[in-house]
């Protein structure tokens, strides 16, 4: 939080000096998921997702019948039966815990990948538009609590050099 008040500062710091600058504002995020590519990017994700889903619901499948198993069982357990059997469910346990935590990582990391060409073509973009308009700073709109009448909205022509239609 701290961090985002010291860089909200140092945003707005250089704005009153210079109030001849020329500002706009974009709101990154709409513009993120509306590019055409975001779609696609999604749906790989989302593949990737359930796979691991699926794959931990095997492990959960797989625990519910080990226990039912060991239940259902008719056999008095002796001492060193029960603790193989606990052995077994806190080693299935253990995995499904690291097959969580892994797949959780993965799905990050994917996520990165995937979404990196994005957000270095919006900001190849949102450089554009900034040179080609003479601005001398372009804003995500939610960074800030009140844009000014004189800002301008770059939204617009940021969404046309991404090829995103209205």
């Amino acid at each position: 939080m701290l961090k985002k008040v010291l860089l909200l500062l140092l945003v707005i710091a250089p704005l009153s000096i210079f109030a001849q600058e020329k500002i706009a504002y974009i709101n990154a995020q709409e513009i993120f998921t509306q590019m055409p590519e975001f779609a696609g990017a999604q749906a790989k994700l989302k593949a990737k997702s359930d796979l691991m889903e699926k794959n931990a619901a095997a492990i959960e499948n797989e625990y519910a019948a080990l226990i039912k198993k060991f239940q259902e069982s008719t056999e008095e357990p002796t001492v060193s039966l029960a603790a193989d059997r606990q052995k077994q469910i806190d080693q299935l346990k253990e995995r499904y815990e690291s097959f969580v935590q892994t797949s959780q990582a993965e799905l990050e990391k994917a996520q990165q990948e995937e979404y990196a060409p994005l957000q270095q073509k919006l900001r190849t973009a949102i450089k554009e538009v900034g040179d080609e308009n003479n601005y001398t700073y372009i804003a995500d709109a939610a960074m800030f609590l009140h844009i000014g009448a004189h800002a301008a909205d770059a939204n617009k022509q940021v969404k046309a050099k991404l090829g995103i239609k209205e």
